[in-house]
């Protein structure tokens, strides 16, 4: 849904900040609000009482002693100190554990590259485990010459590497009604951001020649959903890519492992993970996964389809309901903002709910069909806030509210929901999750 650029910023009445006002409690804001902090702290999970034996000027005891031998680790893992930094799912979403989801935790994540081990994921029926030696891609259909690749055929390309978002089209999808879930992590971590590498689709493509005919392509998965999606066929040879690898590393096997289709800036199930086959085709296949499902259900009953496109979407991720304020004074807000149409052109954020914005920093890289980082510092005092941000493309296109989504869609549909998120703060610093149109 298109919305006009916004108005100039308007001056926020409610927490105005002079540069003097931030210069002031930067200065102070290590030593300041240790009496708002106690319940936030709580709410956190983060203990306020430390050892004093382990704090300068006395020397610790991983100082005196021989620490862990690295060659006992040979793949890496987190420190045990950030055991709690993992996906997360909501047993009453999915009807069995069979058919899953698990959520990226963006609230503890920082610039916009998602650890392969906490990247959001869904599956139908469970990772299949594939050896990539016996792991074949199949392209028949309209083409000149149908053709079977191996994962040494599909390596031996030029690879090239590329990052993008992924989302599915139900993030958010239990929000459409009213404020559910606690937590962005819950309302927006179906999402993550990685740098794949791999090959275009195009080349693949051009190695089986295209038939004059040829108007739409269908990826099928190896996994015994046998996951299908239609896909134009101007897309197939615009920026479709089929990837082995991610962040460096193969493919995890909930992520597809050994090989998936990318579909930049196009919602996630479309991504056909342990892609198995391509048949090039005339017209659309309308399999399950784009007719019983995937399809949003307007008010008076017709449903859209084909509504591929990751519309503008942004979150702040802190503070947000699982990252509290834990002191007064000076705060640096962190987010994420993303547009399956381009690159992130700017975000505002309000403390108000919605009735005066500011202009956030957007921090770089900003890529297009990628997620950008965004911060905005400001100053809490106690005071009840309000917090939103709103982003727009570089097409113009602005996130809109909940209202203008409800007007156009109704609130019978879970999929393609990018309306602002609202969290509110209360005086003792911890977040909720609530609806304000």
């Amino acid at each position: 849904m298109s919305q006009k650029k916004p108005r100039p910023y308007a001056a926020d009445t409610k927490a105005a900040n002079t540069g003097l006002d931030i210069a002031v409690s930067r200065r102070r804001f290590l030593v300041g609000g240790a009496a708002a902090a106690g319940s936030a702290l709580a709410a956190a999970g983060v203990s306020a009482k430390v050892d004093l034996e382990l704090l300068p000027p006395n020397v610790p005891p991983w100082s005196q002693a021989l620490g862990v031998n690295v060659d006992q680790r040979p793949y890496g893992a987190p420190s045990k100190y950030e055991s709690g930094v993992v996906r997360r799912s909501v047993e009453w979403l999915t009807a069995t554990r069979e058919s899953s989801v698990n959520f990226t935790p963006l609230h503890e994540l920082d610039g916009i590259i998602t650890p392969s081990g906490l990247c959001f994921e869904r599956h139908h029926a469970g990772a299949p485990d594939i050896p990539p030696q016996a792991h074949r891609l199949m392209i028949n259909g309209l083409v000149a010459q149908p053709l079977i690749f191996s994962m040494a055929d599909i390596m031996r390309f030029p690879p090239q590497s590329r990052i993008y978002f992924l989302e599915c089209a139900a993030n958010g999808g239990m929000e459409w009604r009213g404020a559910q879930l606690s937590g962005c992590q819950y309302t927006h971590g179906m999402v993550h951001c990685v740098q794949y590498t791999g090959v275009p689709l195009k080349t693949v493509l051009n190695e089986a020649g295209l038939a004059n005919k040829a108007k739409w392509i269908l990826a099928e998965g190896a996994d015994s959903a046998a996951m299908t999606r239609s896909i134009p066929i101007d897309k197939a040879l615009d920026d479709c890519f089929i990837a082995y690898s991610m962040n460096g590393e193969r493919l995890r096997p909930e992520q597809g492992y050994p090989l998936r289709l990318l579909v930049p800036g196009w919602e996630g199930n479309m991504w056909v993970k342990w892609l198995r086959r391509i048949e090039v085709g005339d017209q659309p296949w309308y399999h399950r996964e784009e007719t019983s499902k995937y399809t949003d259900l307007l008010a008076d009953g017709r449903a859209r389809e084909f509504t591929w496109v990751m519309d503008t979407k942004s979150v702040i991720t802190d503070p947000s309901p699982q990252k509290p304020l834990l002191s007064r004074g000076f705060q640096v807000l962190k987010g994420l903002a993303w547009s399956g149409r381009g690159a992130i052109k700017g975000v505002d954020v309000s403390l108000d709910g919605g009735m005066n914005w500011k202009p956030a920093r957007l921090d770089s890289p900003v890529l297009t069909k990628a997620l950008t980082r965004f911060y905005f510092e400001w100053n809490w005092h106690g005071e009840n806030v309000l917090l939103q941000s709103r982003a727009w493309d570089e097409f113009g296109y602005v996130q809109p509210r909940y209202a203008d989504l409800h007007a156009a869609r109704g609130v019978n549909s879970i999929y393609h929901n990018n309306g602002i998120q609202t969290w509110e703060i209360d005086g003792a610093g911890e977040v909720h999750n609530v609806r304000l149109n």
